[in-house]
């Protein structure tokens, strides 16, 4: 099967609080449900945050590659990676 038609996809997010700037990182095979399931306040660790902006994402094709790179992106580096990654879009502000 090739993996440009692959209908298995993962994706790791980035959301950010329009309420108060605070970040949130996670993954699903659904990323448009799962946006509007913390924007519906639906998602007791994003409740108070709402709403959420989405400002950057990375697809995978399996499950356990898109957990294992948000792991990472939830750790000071990888907090340090985004810092710099979306250095431009933190300067002019959200």
């Amino acid at each position: 099967m090739s993996p440009v038609r692959s209908q298995s996809k993962w994706y790791v997010y980035l959301l950010v609080s329009q309420r108060n700037g605070k970040w949130y990182t996670g993954s699903t095979n659904d990323l448009q449900k799962r946006i509007l399931t913390h924007n519906n306040s639906r998602n007791t660790s994003t409740k108070s945050g709402v709403p959420w902006k989405l400002i950057y994402y990375e697809v995978s094709l399996n499950r356990d590659d898109a957990r294992a790179r948000e792991r990472y992106l939830k750790s000071g580096m990888g907090k340090r990676y985004i810092n710099n990654r979306l250095k431009l879009f933190f300067a002019k502000g959200f």
